[in-house]
């Protein structure tokens, strides 16, 4: 289990809307090398929406845990939403923007719900922390976005309407492009109310963990006051790849970088007190997670 000190506030379900509208493209965003070959990760082909039962049944042959279908006005959006509830399916909006009418569906097979849910389970395992939703949805009638873990404090965060102050999302079939667009989307459309996104992106010899956070960026040529710092950018602060020793021992894993580390100040939003303090995802825990994430691939 994820190490943290003493016991830190409890985190609540996380519900969102904002009035905020921005397009599927893909953003300008700070980053560090990866191991994942971007030359063979890409997202499979796009559907063209044309009606709703032909879009569930694609889904229902999909493999993958990630669907991409243009052709989405705000009102197919609406019929799409509608159906969805009334027949009980489970598959999640990770984005859709009705400027674009691109709709990037998220497919919850074992191996995506492992990816994100087990990190997730060992954050709010902790003690005086309580189970949060998986579903922290931002809507409006540009955008709508459903996540797959998100938490934020007690009691800021408990009110109806507000963003979490974590999110994570996972993919394997989805590429580290769009994980990353769904990255920067969270930030985005909560105005930086969200302060942590960890991606998990998996491939069959690889897991890359990334932990992104804000960072104001100064006006060029402008002296470092306040009123010089325009805006905030996401800022990629830890990047974590693990993978399987193919060479002697399948079961063993190798770790490059540290542990995985949460700000307790961006999750809590407030400084730490007396035996509280970040927390912390040992090398050994991170083992662990990859064991039962590869393991799903053999079933």
């Amino acid at each position: 289990m994820a190490s943290i000190a003493s016991r830190p506030p409890a985190v609540s379900p996380s519900a969102a809307s904002t009035s905020v509208s921005t397009s599927l493209a893909v953003p300008s965003v700070s980053t560090m090398p990866t191991s994942v070959n971007s030359t063979k990760d890409s997202d499979p082909p796009a559907l063209r929406f044309t009606k709703t039962q032909v879009l569930f049944d694609t889904i229902d042959h999909t493999r993958g845990d990630s669907l991409t279908v243009t052709n989405v006005s705000l009102i197919n959006f609406t019929k799409i939403e509608r159906a969805r509830e009334k027949q009980g399916r489970k598959f999640r909006f990770c984005d859709y923007d009705s400027n674009s009418q691109i709709l990037i569906i998220t497919l919850p097979t074992d191996l995506h719900k492992e990816l994100h849910g087990r990190l997730y389970d060992e954050f709010i395992g902790q003690r005086g922390i309580r189970s949060a939703t998986r579903l922290a949805q931002g809507h409006s009638g540009q955008s709508s976005k459903e996540g797959d873990s998100a938490g934020g404090p007690k009691p800021q965060q408990a009110a109806n309407g507000a963003w979490p102050t974590l999110v994570i999302e996972a993919g394997f079939s989805q590429s580290l492009g769009k994980l990353r667009l769904a990255m920067w989307r969270w930030f985005s459309l909560s105005n930086y109310e969200v302060k942590i996104v960890l991606l998990a992106k998996f491939n069959s010899t690889i897991i890359l963990l990334e932990k992104w956070e804000e960072e104001a960026q100064v006006r060029p040529g402008a002296t470092t006051t306040r009123h010089s710092l325009q805006h905030l950018t996401p800022v990629l602060r830890q990047s974590i790849t693990i993978t399987q020793n193919t060479t002697t021992d399948l079961t063993s894993y190798n770790v490059t970088s540290s542990a995985l580390v949460l700000s307790f100040r961006l999750l809590f939003l407030r400084d730490p007190g007396p035996g509280e303090g970040d927390f912390v995802f040992s090398v050994q825990e991170l083992e662990e997670y990859a064991r039962d994430v590869w393991a799903l691939t053999l079933v």
